[in-house]
């Protein structure tokens, strides 16, 4: 019986995924007035921080330290900074986010979120190396992101040098 249900709930779950919009539902609005520089500064940077600052070694006169947290709250900052920077890969692809080329912009989101997903369940699992490794992929997408819509739109706003 219990199979019988589920099978019908899970069909009919999938039936209405599949409808782009129900008769009568309003249609959700979203607002995406914040400028893309302040999401980043305001949401995306803290999260992305907050995971970073839970990995890796710190060099400094007196020795070696290890930046991995050593409690369960310390943990749970570096796994809340990468369970917002799923949901901000999601944010990115909202209505009025993406920028030119699209594709691009929501490939990037993509892999943010599919990278985050990962090292939070590195965090999950406090295993240090697995973060602190998982923080460098999700550097990765970030640099290459920011390389394609600042760094290059920049230099093409400009005229680079030789480029005509």
């Amino acid at each position: 019986m219990n199979r019988v249900l589920v099978l019908t709930v899970t069909g009919l779950a999938l039936a209405l995924a599949g409808c782009s919009q129900l008769p009568g539902a309003k249609r959700v609005e979203y607002n995406t007035d914040l400028p893309m520089n302040e999401l980043m500064g305001h949401v995306i940077d803290p999260a992305a921080w907050a995971y970073w600052r839970g990995s890796g070694t710190e060099i400094t006169a007196e020795g070696e330290r290890d930046l991995s947290p050593t409690t369960e709250e310390g943990w749970l900052v570096v796994e809340n900074g990468a369970a917002t920077l799923i949901e901000a890969g999601n944010l990115l692809q909202m209505p009025g986010r993406p920028r030119a080329p699209e594709a691009d912009w929501n490939r990037y989101s993509k892999q943010l979120t599919e990278r985050a997903m990962v090292a939070r369940a590195a965090a999950e699992r406090k295993d240090k190396q697995a973060v602190f490794d998982e923080g460098g992929r999700v550097y990765e997408v970030c640099q290459a992101c920011h390389k394609q819509f600042i760094i290059d739109a920049q230099e093409n706003a400009q005229g680079s040098p030789g480029k005509k």
